[in-house]
């Protein structure tokens, strides 16, 4: 059977058509002898003295193409003189063994080549923009420009494969677990969910607007009502927030709820459908099932709710051992009720005085007012705070994180979640160093649950969801819900892997009485909340049964999976970190005519000071 070098698997060989007998990764030695037909782009073209050397390549790989010396007639010579790279062409020849020593063990093909006896030119190209390969010193906006160029490199159109192949084995898999595919509308009822709707006017109701969904959340808990208690999507997304390197304005979700499920009976199905991705995606097995931790314990031992387990710090509270000490910047620190915690940097003790400071740089860009830092020697600790504190305090602070001869003591002092959020920012710091030069094929998944159910909004100093508002609250917190409502923790999930959030997810209200609770303690009135959310309170009314689920980001497993560095390796046609199209230029104008059927008036707006230029 060939493999597919999309998706690295084995698929069926009868790709022929009227065009083509093979394709270009299909040839092997068990074929000599065979005459045949092969369609693709040209790689390279050589000549060699009248003996041509051509790399013929489609998504499926590339075979080698040559001529004889004294075989190939003077029209065929002209034909391959004239062919340049990203040619289309249509090769016929004899599939030949390769001469001997003339082997390419790097390619399924290279005990082959095709002895050329006749060459067509389909479609000529002009000079490609940059060398179509699996690396390129060309700069993204260029490729992105040139994105159907850019598909063309092997290693994007792996990554497109493996994007499919995770499609399919979830689909497959999803399916023998008793769930139905269900797709939910496109065009939905405007009903904020913490980033801005895409609006879409109506053209029949001048005034109307619908949204492009944010996620299918309040359709896929109505299909729990409807009774369908096994549900999943391979749904579309769009969210019109500030971009990062890492998200995109539309993203892909793999969108599963269940009925009648806690959160261990998710834990286990989500278990399930990872680990059966990496084994038959990329042959890799997994330890099942995933540790859990609280939200709480999370930050307090990582100082992020999306930890990297492959970096094994973690943050010490040196608290206890330094309380009552002389050495006034962690004693009065105490008194006053501030923590002094801390992380070992491994080997610390030989870095420069200028990377040290660096370290210092990460924790004050979260918030920490420094790092206080001592060096582990045979004799305790020495330099920085190691030369102004008791020795039997600084032997309290080595015993409780672990630290050995050569490390690095950084200390934070200040209230207890500033003090773990600048930590796990050093600890994230050092933990990308770490993953660099880290062996590929270390997974470590973790699920970090029980997070609050509401936070203060910074700018506007409000209570604002956490996650989202239709997340159930602990039943031992629900008493707490208005009176101490940031107190209230959620039964609401996230599956983390080597530090990147893969998937969030819950268990749902399914009360009315509750989700009107919880929609009126972020402020939200009575006819606020029958006007956003009338039809889905109205369904609750009618025997919603207990459920939850989850959803997977689609695009961003893949780019973990395929080892990339940007989410958009992973998407055919992404936009860029600002929501341009480069290849097509949306966002554009639209027709005047146009907006004059949709009711639309475009009002100027006043040029915002040092504003820079719109779109293209």
């Amino acid at each position: 059977m060939a493999e597919e070098r999309g998706a690295g698997a084995p698929v069926r060989t009868d790709r022929s058509t009227a065009l083509r007998t093979h394709t270009c990764g299909e040839l092997r030695g068990s074929d000599e002898g065979r005459t045949v037909t092969l369609t693709g782009w040209v790689n390279r073209v050589r000549d060699h003295g009248g003996v041509y050397f051509l790399d013929l390549r489609d998504r499926y790989g590339v075979t080698q193409v040559v001529t004889r010396p004294g075989e190939a007639a003077a029209e065929l010579l002209e034909s391959l003189a004239a062919l340049r790279p990203e040619f289309v062409v249509q090769v016929s020849g004899r599939v030949a063994r390769r001469p001997e020593g003339m082997v390419n063990p790097d390619r399924p093909t290279g005990e082959v080549e095709v002895v050329a006896e006749r060459v067509e030119t389909l479609a000529p190209s002009e000079v490609p923009p940059f060398v179509i390969e699996d690396e390129t010193n060309a700069g993204e906006d260029l490729r992105l420009e040139y994105r159907y160029l850019d598909l063309r490199r092997p290693r994007l159109q792996r990554i497109i494969g493996m994007r499919h192949q995770v499609t399919m084995t979830t689909r497959r898999h999803l399916d023998g677990e008793g769930f139905l595919e269900i797709e939910t509308p496109t065009l939905v009822k405007p009903t904020p969910e913490g980033a801005r709707d895409y609006l879409v006017p109506s053209r029949e109701y001048p005034g109307r607007f619908y949204a492009l969904p944010q996620s299918p959340q309040l359709y896929k808990q109505i299909l729990m009502v409807a009774g369908m208690d096994r549900y999943f999507q391979i749904a579309r997304c769009l969210r019109d927030e500030d971009l990062r390197a890492d998200r995109q304005p539309e993203h892909t979700q793999i969108d599963i709820e269940m009925s009648f499920v806690d959160e261990e009976d998710v834990y286990g199905l989500v278990e399930r459908l990872v680990a059966r991705l990496f084994t038959d995606v990329l042959g890799v097995g997994l330890e099942l099932p995933f540790p859990r931790l609280d939200y709480d314990e999370c930050l307090d031992r990582f100082g992020s709710d999306k930890p990297d387990l492959r970096f094994e710090g973690e943050i010490a509270d040196f608290t206890a051992a330094v309380a009552g000490s002389e050495f006034q910047l962690f004693g009065a620190a105490v008194e006053q009720g501030q923590c002094v915690k801390g992380l070992v940097v491994p080997g610390g003790g030989a870095l420069s005085r200028k990377e040290a400071d660096a370290l210092e740089e990460e924790v004050k860009l979260a918030g920490a007012k420094g790092l206080a830092r001592a060096k582990v020697t045979a004799q305790g600790l020495e330099t920085g705070f190691g030369n102004r504190l008791e020795p039997d305090r600084a032997q309290g602070m080595i015993a409780a994180c672990g630290a050995r001869e050569g490390d690095l003591i950084g200390v934070v002092v200040a209230e207890r979640m500033k003090a773990n959020r600048a930590l796990g920012r050093l600890r994230a710091c050092l933990a990308a160093r770490a993953a660099a030069g880290a062996a590929p094929g270390d997974y470590r998944f973790l699920w970090v649950r029980h997070f609050p159910l509401f936070e203060r909004d910074e700018e506007t100093g409000r209570i604002a969801p956490a996650h989202h508002m239709f997340t159930m609250p602990l039943a031992e917190d629900l008493p707490r819900l208005e009176s101490d409502p940031l107190a209230v923790r959620a039964q609401l999930y996230d599956l983390v892997m080597n530090g990147v959030e893969l998937g969030s997810g819950s268990i749902r209200i399914h009360r009315r009485d509750i989700q009107e609770r919880v929609m009126k303690v972020i402020g939200l009135d009575g006819e606020t909340l029958e006007r956003r959310f009338g039809f889905m309170l109205k369904a609750f009314q009618y025997g919603a049964p207990p459920h939850g689920g989850i959803a997977l980001g689609l695009d961003r497993l893949v780019m973990q999976m395929a080892g990339s560095a940007s989410i958009r390796d992973t998407i055919a046609f992404p936009k860029t970190t600002s929501a341009l199209s480069l290849m097509d230029g949306a966002p554009s104008e639209a027709d005047p005519a146009d907006l004059e059927e949709l009711h639309i008036r475009i009002a100027p707006r006043a040029a915002r000071p040092q504003e820079g230029p719109g779109p293209p």
